[in-house]
Order: C-alpha cells, then sequence, then structure tokens
C-alpha cells in the first residue's frame, strides 16, 4: 500500500509514493496536503463475516494489515494486542455499545469511546498511534518532536498516550480559555520532563495554523522531527475505522442489515472515519455530521457552500471540543468528492482560504454527497443540548455528555424517513469533563469515576504563547 497526498508534491509526480510508516512520522504531506491511501481496500461479505468473529486487537490488526505492507503482520498483531487491553479500556469489548431505546422508528444505541485512560474517544486513536511511533522509532533510531493543537480532549489523549514512550517530546498548544476545567487539569497536571503545555492567547483554529505552518516548513521540520498528533495523522484515522466495525457487528447479526451512524464533529475526523469505512463496503446506510453552533460542516452538506469561520466568529460553546471554524480534515472528503484530483483540491484549500472565505460545491458533486456517500447533517444549539442530557437521563437513567448530545440530536436527521433502523451515536467523553452543563442540565453533577478523583486538585503547569509561529518554533529549539 502506498499513500498519496490530497495536494500536488513539490517534488512532482515522479518521486515515489511513501508507504505507511513514511507518512506516519510526516503528518503533513509536503506541500500542505493530507495523505490518504493510493487506493480503499474493498471488504467482501464473507469477510465481514469472518471479521464478525475477531476480538478487538484482532479485528484492528486485519484492518491495519490492508494499509500497512512495511511492518509484519506478526508485529502489527503484537501492538494492537498491547494497546487495546481491559486495563487500558476496561472492556474486552473496547467500544462497547449500550442500547438506549427507540424514537421515531429508529433503535438507537451509544457506541462507549471514552473508556480509556483520559475518558474522551480519542484515547482509542492515540493509544494506537503512539505505539506505531515507539516501534518505528525504536526501528529508525530516531527521535520525536510532536507539535499539536487541541481544542479539548486531543490534549491530554496525546499526552498520556505518549507518558513513557522512548524518544518522544510532545508539545501541545491549546487557546485560552477555552476549555473545561477538568479537560484543563487533566492536561495541565502531567509533570514530565518531555511534555510540554502551551496555552496560545487565541482559539483553536490559530493553534492549528501554527501546526500546519511549522509542518510545511520542510526544512524546521527535517531538522527538529516534527510529527502530528492531530487528526491529520492518517494512523489516526485509520484505528478509529476499527471502531465503525467493532460497532456495527455489535449491533447487527448479519450482513443483510444496515446501520447509520450519528457522529459528534468539528474537524471531520471522527466522521471521515466512517466515510471510509462505508466506501470499504461497511453497510452504513447514512452518516450524521453533527455540529454545534459552530455549524460550518452542517452549512456545508445542507447547501454546499464551505464558508472559513475567522477565530473572532467561532463561537465558545457547551460542547468545546467542535469550537472549530476550519475542519482541518475536511479536505479528505472533498478530495474523494472531486474524483482525487490534486489540482482541484488544492485549488480550494490552499493558503489564501482565509481571504477567500470558503468554497460552494453545487451540481452533481453537492447531489451526491447524500446519494452516493449517504452524508447528512445537522446543528444544535445549547439549549437543545440541555434538553437531550435530560431527556436520555430521566427516560434511560444514563449520562450523556454534551457532544454527544449534539449526536444524539443529529438522529433527528434521520427520522421521519419511515426506515426502520439502528443508528448509533458516537460518545465523545465521559460526563465528568464537562461539570458546569451536566448542572446545569440536571441540577446535579453526575458521580466522577474513581480514577479520576482528584484530578482538579493537580498543580498546572504551563507555558503562556502567543499565536506567533516563530516564537513556537523558538520555543522548540530550546527544549529539543
Amino acid at each position: 500500500m502506498r499513500y498519496i497526498s490530497t495536494r500536488p508534491t513539490p517534488h512532482g509526480t515522479a518521486a515515489p509514493l511513501p508507504g505507511f510508516c513514511d507518512i506516519l512520522l510526516e503528518g503533513l504531506a509536503p506541500g500542505g496536503g493530507l495523505y490518504l491511501p493510493a487506493f480503499f481496500p474493498k471488504v467482501t461479505a464473507e469477510r465481514l463475516e469472518q471479521w464478525r468473529k475477531l476480538s478487538f486487537p484482532k479485528l484492528a490488526t486485519a484492518i491495519f494489515s490492508l494499509y500497512i505492507d512495511d511492518i509484519p503482520q506478526r508485529d502489527i498483531d503484537h501492538l494492537t494486542h498491547g494497546v487495546f487491553t481491559k486495563e487500558r479500556f476496561e472492556s474486552d469489548d473496547v467500544t462497547p455499545l449500550r442500547l438506549l431505546g427507540a424514537y421515531d422508528s429508529k433503535e438507537v444505541y451509544v457506541q462507549n469511546l471514552s473508556m480509556g485512560p483520559t475518558a474522551a474517544f480519542k484515547d482509542v486513536g492515540l493509544s494506537m498511534l503512539a505505539a506505531f511511533f515507539e516501534y518505528e522509532l525504536e526501528r529508525r533510531g530516531g527521535q520525536l518532536n510532536i507539535l499539536g493543537a487541541t481544542s479539548g480532549d486531543t490534549g491530554s489523549a496525546a499526552i498520556y498516550a505518549m507518558l513513557g514512550k522512548k524518544n518522544i517530546r510532545v508539545f501541545m498548544m491549546s487557546p485560552q480559555g477555552r476549555m473545561s476545567e477538568f479537560q484543563k487539569a487533566q492536561m495541565y497536571g502531567v509533570r514530565d520532563p518531555n511534555i510540554f503545555n502551551l496555552v496560545v492567547d487565541g482559539n483553536f483554529d490559530d493553534a492549528q495554523r501554527i501546526v500546519k505552518e511549522v509542518s510545511a516548513d520542510e526544512e524546521f521540520k527535517k531538522t527538529y522531527s516534527i510529527g502530528a498528533v492531530n487528526s491529520i495523522n492518517w494512523a489516526r484515522i485509520m484505528t478509529q475505522i476499527v471502531y465503525y466495525f467493532w460497532g456495527y457487528f455489535r449491533a447487527t447479526e448479519d450482513v443483510t442489515e444496515k446501520v447509520s451512524f450519528s457522529v459528534p464533529s468539528g474537524n471531520f475526523g471522527n466522521v471521515c472515519a466512517g466515510h471510509i469505512a462505508r466506501i470499504m463496503g461497511l453497510p452504513i446506510r447514512r452518516l450524521v455530521v453533527a455540529t454545534n453552533e459552530n455549524d460550518v460542516l452542517h452549512q456545508f452538506f445542507s447547501t454546499g457552500t464551505y464558508t472559513v469561520r475567522s477565530g473572532d466568529k467561532v463561537l465558545a460553546t457547551s460542547s468545546p471540543s467542535m469550537d472549530i471554524g476550519s475542519a482541518s480534515n475536511f479536505e479528505r472528503f472533498i478530495f474523494s468528492l472531486l474524483a482525487r484530483n490534486q489540482t482541484a483540491t488544492a485549488r480550494l484549500f490552499g493558503s489564501d482560504i482565509p481571504q477567500k472565505g470558503g468554497f460552494t460545491i453545487l451540481g452533481g458533486n453537492f447531489h451526491r454527497i447524500k446519494e452516493q456517500y449517504g452524508i447528512v447533517s445537522w446543528a444544535s444549539t445549547h439549549t437543545e443540548r440541555l434538553w437531550a442530557i435530560k431527556q436520555v437521563y430521566d427516560h434511560h437513567q444514563d449520562f450523556i455528555d454534551p457532544h454527544t448530545a449534539d449526536a444524539f440530536l443529529g438522529v433527528s436527521a434521520l427520522c421521519g424517513d419511515g426506515v426502520s433502523e439502528k443508528v448509533i451515536v458516537l460518545e465523545t467523553a465521559l460526563p465528568v469533563k464537562f461539570e458546569d452543563t451536566m448542572k446545569e442540565a440536571l441540577g446535579f453533577t453526575p458521580p466522577v469515576p474513581p480514577k479520576f478523583e482528584g484530578v482538579l486538585n493537580q498543580n498546572q503547569l504551563i507555558t503562556f504563547m502567543t499565536t506567533n509561529v516563530d516564537l513556537v518554533k523558538e520555543f522548540i529549539k530550546a527544549h529539543t
């Protein structure tokens, strides 16, 4: 399996296409594009039924082996069994399903993605990414400086995944005043000589821009071995594909049945994995892109117009991990929509997109979004999320966090079509991370899981930083 960029590369088409381990350590492609496999392998109905019987680590090995040919399969299997353990994820199922109930003609499930060390869905992808990093760095005898940006959960999940890993440093940028107290405490309370928390005086998009600008500096990137943990790294998307297959197998009896997924979406990374799973042959009827008031994705999937929001127009909401004005993974979807045309994709997502303000897709390409790719969307408000949290508690004695509430509300995009089906809502995080919103919705805060008691009392260590890419580079130099 080789990998291609969503944009033309400076090296031209004559350069050999890289393999998985090369793009694993590279992050962004030269020229600013995102890596994708040269093709998506197709999975037959017969193979699906074979996979249904596999454990979660074995299923991950089977899927990874379709995309990785430069790591022996026995080593992949060793890595997956080391990551996807009951000790790390509290269950052999890793991402188990729980039934909520019937709504309209839909039987709604929640897929528990928050059973990892930081109680967020990103633990799944980042735990695996850390294992891949350590494995490949040991083979090469190299080091890696990870530069990341977080709007909430990526930071803590990356930090906890990388703790104790050989030859890895983490420089994680987060927006000042844009995360919950629990999220901040969980990230900033980590004391490790190779972990650096940089708090920037802007929003997530400002931090993400710095990550992209540093990665675009080829000389700096090579000299200081800059890598990425954000969902711009293909290995994270690849890992997230696994739990779509797992959730489907747990909800169905055989492959004649289709299901839909409702996915909380800010950067389009999580739902991108579902989009790819569907292309591979997983029987997904619809994918709901569920957003909050920062509804740039909902606007696109409703109208065909993608409008980038500048930092001052990104709203601070009660589902902060989705407070994003520019969806960095969206480029991968548009690349598919444009028949993998690198030049056309680069024209839309080039460096002048903030000045252009976005773009519009009309006609046949726009109609293919729902007809060919099965994607619909939804946007919710704070008041609606409070209602959803209370609804789930009152009727099912269950707790969902505000982001999962966005996805629960997104099921509405499927209702009224008369189709009787199972819908899987993807969980984002445990409610403990969003105490204020949970109390506003319920009048009380859900119990804190024992493993998180005392998190808010930890001493926090941070470095304040302006949104200046040169200052970030100087900090990395000084601490490498």
